[in-house]
C-alpha cells in the first residue's frame, strides 16, 4: 500500500468519525414515548369490597341460669337440634331442697296467719266484753250507785281493748305479707329448678359447646360473664358481616347487590343483597400506639340468597359490592388521569399556556433545564387550580384536558363532560404521565419490524 493510499483511508476514517460526531451533537431533543388508547362506550360497575365474616343471621348462646354442675348432657358439637328439645341438666337436688325449705316456710307464714285471726277475734271478745262493763258502770254511775274510779277504769279497759284489738289486726297485714314473701321466695325457686333443665330455644345446629359433663357452669354478675355452655345458629339464612371503610359507607345502600366469596369454598361465587348497614362505627379492640390514628369503618351485613354447603360460622370471605351501574358510558382508563395545576381565565375557560422547553442532549446525556420554582404569576382576572384531567394525543402534542369522572368501575371511570368516544388519551407509561406538561411534545413507540422471510 502506498503512502497515498494511506492518506487516503485515513482520510475517509476521519471524515466517517466527524459526521458521526456532528450528528450526535447536534441531534434533536428527546421526546418521551407514551402508550395511547382511544376512548370508547363501556359498562361500569362501581364496587366496594371488603373482607367479612360469614355468621348465621340468628344465633343464640345458651348460658345457665342458676350455678351447679352439669349432671346430664345430650348434644354434640355439629349436632342439629329443633326447639325445645333437652339439651342439658343442671344437677337439681341443691334446689330441689331450698323448694321444701320454701314450702315449709309458706306453711308456717299461712299457720301464723291463722293464729293472728284467732286473735283478733279474741281481741274483738274482749273489746264488746269491756264495752258492756263501761255501759253497765255508766248507767250505775247516772244512779249514783258506782264509784267514779270504776267508771274511769271501765273506760281505760275499753280504751286498752281498742288498741289491742288495732294491733291484732296490724298484726294480721304484717303475717299475710309475711306469707306473700314467702310465696315469692319459693316462686323464684320453683323457676330456678325448672331452669336446671335447659332447653333448645329454637331450631338449629349447636355450632359451639363450652362445657363437658362434671364440671359446674357459672352464673354471670356484673362484672364477671356467665359460662356460656352451647351456641345454638339457624343456619338456615346466612349473612356475611363485612367491615366497610367510611369513605364507601355513603354509597352502600339497603337492598344493592353483591357478591360474595368465601375461601373455603373456592372456584364460586355467591350472590347476596345488603340487608343491614350500622350507624356507628365498629370499635377497635387492642391498644393504639401514639400517632398511629386506626381506619375507621362500619358493620354491613350482605344476606345471601343462595344455600352454600357445608358452611360454618367464622367462614372468611369477601364482599363485591355493586353500588352503582352504568351502560355504555365514555370510560377512561383509571392510570391515564391525572392532576396538573392549570390556568383559567376569567369567565372559567382553560387557557393553554407554552409547553416548557424540551430537553437537549450533550454527547448522549439529558441537558436539564431549569424551570422556576413557582409557576408564574397569572395575568389579572386569571386563576391558578388544580384541576382532574387526562393528556389527549393531539397530533405530535400531549394536550390536557379537564374532565369530571362518574362512577369508578374495576379499571375505567366513567367520563361525565371533557372528553368522547374516539378520543386518543395518553395512558403511559406512569412516569411520562406524571411528568408531562400540557403541550409537550410526545413520541409514539416504533412498531415493530417485519423481516421479509
Amino acid at each position: 500500500m502506498t503512502r497515498g493510499t494511506r492518506w487516503a483511508i485515513g482520510g475517509v476514517i476521519v471524515l466517517a468519525a466527524a459526521g458521526g460526531g456532528a450528528r450526535f451533537w447536534f441531534r434533536g431533543p428527546t421526546l418521551p414515548v407514551v402508550t395511547v388508547e382511544a376512548l370508547r362506550a363501556r359498562d361500569l360497575e362501581a364496587i366496594v369490597s371488603a373482607s367479612c365474616k360469614i355468621q348465621p343471621k340468628r344465633q343464640i348462646n345458651v348460658s345457665a341460669n342458676t350455678m351447679g354442675r352439669v349432671t346430664r348432657l345430650a348434644v354434640a358439637e355439629g349436632q342439629r337440634v329443633k326447639a325445645g328439645q333437652f339439651l342439658l341438666e343442671i344437677d337439681p337436688r341443691s334446689l330441689a331442697g331450698q323448694m321444701e325449705r320454701g314450702e315449709a316456710s309458706v306453711a308456717a307464714a299461712r299457720s301464723s296467719t291463722a293464729q293472728a285471726r284467732t286473735n283478733v277475734e279474741q281481741a274483738r271478745a274482749n273489746l264488746a266484753l269491756a264495752q258492756q262493763n263501761l255501759k253497765r258502770q255508766q248507767e250505775l254511775s247516772r244512779d249514783g250507785l258506782t264509784s267514779r274510779e270504776a267508771l274511769e277504769r271501765a273506760q281505760t279497759e275499753v280504751a286498752v281493748r281498742e288498741t289491742d284489738l288495732k294491733a291484732r289486726e296490724q298484726d294480721i297485714q304484717t303475717r299475710e305479707q309475711q306469707v306473700r314473701q314467702e310465696q315469692a321466695s319459693l316462686s323464684t325457686t320453683r323457676y330456678n329448678l325448672n331452669q336446671v333443665v335447659i332447653s333448645s330455644p329454637m331450631d338449629g345446629i349447636v355450632t359451639r359447646r363450652n362445657i363437658e359433663q362434671g364440671e359446674t357452669a357459672v352464673v354471670g354478675t356484673m362484672n364477671n360473664a356467665g359460662t356460656v355452655l352451647l351456641t345454638i345458629a339457624d343456619m338456615s339464612v346466612i349473612g356475611a358481616e363485612a367491615e366497610v371503610d367510611e369513605t364507601d359507607i355513603p354509597t352502600v345502600l339497603l337492598g344493592q347487590r353483591a357478591k360474595v366469596t368465601i375461601d373455603a369454598v373456592p372456584d364460586r361465587t355467591f350472590r347476596g343483597r345488603v340487608t343491614e348497614i350500622g350507624n356507628s362505627p365498629i370499635q377497635q379492640t387492642g391498644t393504639q400506639t401514639a400517632g398511629q390514628q386506626q381506619a375507621t369503618n362500619f358493620k354491613v351485613v350482605v344476606t345471601l340468597e343462595e344455600e352454600v354447603p357445608d358452611v360454618r360460622p367464622g367462614f372468611t370471605c369477601t364482599a363485591d359490592i355493586t353500588t352503582a351501574t352504568k351502560t355504555g358510558v365514555v370510560a377512561v382508563p383509571i392510570q391515564a388521569l391525572t392532576v396538573r395545576e392549570m390556568l383559567f381565565d376569567d369567565k372559567g375557560v382553560l387557557v393553554h399556556e407554552p409547553p416548557p422547553v424540551p430537553r437537549t442532549t450533550f454527547f448522549g446525556r439529558p441537558i436539564p433545564v431549569e424551570a422556576p420554582s413557582t409557576p408564574p404569576e397569572p395575568p389579572p382576572g386569571h386563576t391558578r387550580t388544580e384541576t382532574e384531567g387526562v393528556f389527549l394525543l393531539r397530533g405530535n402534542r400531549a394536550v390536557f384536558a379537564p374532565i369530571k369522572v362518574g362512577i369508578a368501575g374495576d379499571r375505567y371511570f366513567e367520563v361525565v363532560s371533557g372528553a368522547k368516544v374516539g378520543d386518543q388519551v395518553i395512558t403511559g407509561p406512569f412516569a411520562s404521565v406524571r411528568a408531562l406538561a400540557d403541550g409537550a411534545a410526545v413520541a409514539l413507540p416504533e412498531a415493530p419490524r417485519t423481516t421479509a422471510p
